[in-house]
């Protein structure tokens, strides 16, 4: 798993080349024969220098995260104790270490190109370079947070840190993160070449001499100062302190950077000890495996041949349909775009053609490449041109009578043995498959807006789609780079169904008299991207209202008032407030300036005299999620708790930190969960009666990823 060799000039070099995994990771096995390694070549008075490299295509990605244990850390605490010994071996052995970077170096991978007197990385700008521990719940606990602060200065170490940046080679070399970038064929030469020449006179830290200065000014300089300050002020703007991790690598940098290294080095154990701890980590962490098994499509059906495509038609070139093509011909895809009128599908190539000047602008993709990409957007009217299509893809508007006509439309074309999917957000599967002679061909692809950046598709089963339907939904989701969730038919689906509730309530809310900055302030506070009444503006406000007029319809006495019903009826048919679109809704929305609470919002909704606590409403606006979720297991609308908890962070920005609407309900607790739910459905109406799945839950102390605490 580390190969050792030294070369006739007496250059050593430590390759990683771990073969029982994907990819290079750390744990107590690898370390402990790169521990070997290193003390190998420090011992041997031969060796001149060290050039620690790769055998896979990236060079090292970092800590294996079952180090954290079952809860206990006792085993992560001994991990890093090996790490950050070896790490100091390297910087206090008096010969000079390099690190070839040749594929991504992440978290743990980069700490160790940290603790090598020089890095190099190969000119891939496909290389990400970076500490991303933040975004999974924790901190760089492999010297991160003292080496990057020492070396490139506290101002531009810390947002690197915060937010978890990756960089190319050529972006981590204009800020100091490594000295050179060469082409991947001189690599190891450069490398070689640095240690026998500029090495031999570089073999001690800047950080190891008594010389050494902070760059940018120590914590205790007026610049150190104003850094902390502002840094504080901006963490807790975009946190409101729900993210543990954050806070705690400030605290690692504002401590650490005032003592030596070896000082520093221990207050980032702690603190990584103490970050791990948090139920915020340990949600993030197990979010993340969730991610990385719903990315593979881990809802896939087993033993069906994969499905590779080649031509794919999108039905409607409006935002949604223009925004599938692109995606579509970014995998190397043909794409048939059709509308009803030339000029309608003309708009929707010309959208694909904006988001591609966009990346070529930003030099993410070069000219040559966007023009391939778009030569694949073919424009039509003519529903012939469909011949050859191995899916169909229709995004029309949401009417069943019109998606009715182009479905059979367009399989009059391509013959009923092709794929047919419908990206409708809230019409059942199972209704709009009778427009096919093959339901089971037919399903749900329930993209999100825009497209390009959204990267979920809610995959929703119809009750004839069959097992291969669903196999080749998921082939095609995974070429196109999306992440995949499996649902079965129902109302508004999974996502739609469970984000309304988030809407609903802070119009419920508003209803009940709660003044409209607490409703918007505790939803952004509890984690939520933007306030309900924001998102209700952003959805629209008519669209809501045409979506309850039609269920209203559908279940004729079966229907069920919806909390703001009437809220959003006066908004739409007296006063014209049909949301952001219309630059009118529960926002105002200036030409110039920011968007305000609409001040008429006081005559139509009073503030109560009293103002309930804003812990209060933060439980209203997210417990409300969890519950309905929560319905929906129990209705078998969606099955595995892995899609509902990456559905509900990938499809509508639940709070990550809270690792999803069914970790939520792990973290309270469920006995407390259900009764606080019990609580609210007293306070508030029966839509927070928990389900007799919560029930019997609290009954036997089981929670949705084990035992409740």
């Amino acid at each position: 798993m580390i190969d050792y060799d030294v070369d006739g000039d007496g250059v050593a070099t430590i390759t990683w080349n771990v073969s029982n995994r994907p990819m290079n990771v750390m744990n107590m096995d690898t370390m402990n024969a790169f521990a070997e390694a290193v003390d190998r070549a420090a011992d041997d008075d031969d060796v001149k220098g060290v050039i620690v490299a790769s055998a896979h295509k990236e060079f090292c990605v970092g800590a294996d995260l079952s180090v954290m244990g079952d809860g206990d850390l006792s085993m992560l605490e001994d991990f890093m104790k090996v790490i950050h010994g070896k790490f100091r071996r390297m910087e206090t052995s008096g010969k000079p270490f390099v690190a070839a970077i040749n594929g991504h170096a992440l978290g743990g991978g980069f700490e160790m190109a940290l603790a090598c007197h020089h890095r190099i990385a190969a000119d891939n700008p496909k290389i990400k370079i970076g500490l991303p521990e933040a975004k999974i719940g924790l901190l760089p606990g492999g010297g991160g947070t003292q080496r990057l602060p020492r070396m490139i200065g506290m101002q531009q170490a810390l947002p690197l840190m915060l937010e978890g940046k990756e960089l190319a080679p050529a972006a981590a070399k204009n800020i100091g993160l490594v000295e050179d970038v060469v082409p991947a064929d001189e690599l190891l030469d450069a490398a070689k070449a640095w240690i026998l020449g500029d090495g031999q006179k570089n073999k001690v830290q800047p950080w190891d001499k008594k010389s050494f200065k902070m760059p940018g000014g120590a914590v205790q300089s007026a610049m150190g100062q104003q850094a902390f300050a502002a840094g504080n002020a901006m963490l807790h703007q975009r946190t409101y302190g729900n993210y543990p991790a954050q806070q705690n690598i400030m605290s690692c940098v504002y401590e650490g950077c005032q003592v030596d290294i070896d000082t520093g080095l221990a207050i980032e154990i702690r603190y990584l000890i103490a970050t791990a701890m948090t139920p915020e980590c340990r949600n993030m962490i197990r979010l993340f495996f969730a991610l990385t098994e719903a990315g593979k499509g881990a809802g896939r059906p087993k033993d069906i041949p994969a499905t590779s495509y080649t031509k794919i038609g999108v039905l409607g070139a409006g935002m949604m349909g223009a925004g599938i093509a692109y995606v579509t011909a970014m995998a190397g895809l043909d794409v048939v775009l059709l509308d009803m009128e030339q000029a309608g599908a003309d708009k929707g190539r010309a959208h694909a053609e904006g988001l591609l000047k966009k990346r070529v602008s930003r030099r993410r993709m070069d000219q040559a490449a966007a023009d391939a990409t778009l030569a694949r957007i073919h424009a039509t009217t003519d529903f012939a041109d469909l011949a050859g299509c191995e899916l169909v893809i229709e995004a029309v508007f949401e009417d069943r009578e019109v998606k009715a006509d182009v479905t059979k439309k367009s399989l009059a074309v391509t013959g009923d043995g092709i794929t047919f999917a419908s990206n409708t957000s809230t019409l059942p599967i199972t209704g709009l498959a009778k427009a096919s002679s093959r339901p089971d061909n037919f399903i749900g692809l329930h993209f999100f807006s825009p497209v390009d950046r959204m990267p979920l598709v809610e995959i929703i089963m119809g009750k004839g789609t069959s097992d291969e339907t669903l196999a080749r939904a998921i082939d095609y989701v995974k070429a196109i780079r999306k992440t995949p969730i499996v649902v079965n038919d129902s109302r508004g689906f999974y996502t739609s169904r469970v984000f309304g509730t988030y809407v609903r309530e802070g119009l419920a809310l508003l209803a009940d008299g709660v003044a409209p900055a607490l409703i918007e302030n505790a939803g952004k506070m509890a984690g939520m991207p933007v306030g309900p009444l924001a998102m209700a503006d952003e959805v629209s406000i008519d669209l809501m209202y045409k979506i309850g007029k039609q269920t209203r319809e559908d279940l004729g006495d079966d229907y069920v008032e919806v909390p703001g019903d009437g809220l959003v009826q006066t908004f739409v048919e007296d006063l014209g407030r049909v949301g952001k679109k219309a630059g009118k809704g529960f926002y105002d929305y200036p030409e110039k300036g920011s968007k305000r609470l609409w001040p008429g919002l006081a005559e139509h909704c009073p503030p109560s005299a009293e103002q309930p606590d804003v812990e209060e409403v933060k439980k209203r606006l997210m417990y409300i999620q969890s519950v309905e979720t929560a319905r929906c297991m129990e209705e078998g609308v969606i099955t595995e708790k892995r899609d509902a908890d990456v559905g509900s962070i990938m499809g509508w920005g639940f709070p990550p930190f809270r690792g999803g609407v069914l970790s939520l309900v792990d973290t309270i607790g469920i006995v407390d969960f259900v009764a606080d739910c019990d609580r609210l459905a007293q306070a508030h109406g029966p839509r927070f009666s928990p389900p007799k799945l919560l029930r019997d839950m609290a009954a036997k102390g089981e929670g949705f990823y084990g035992k409740a605490a």
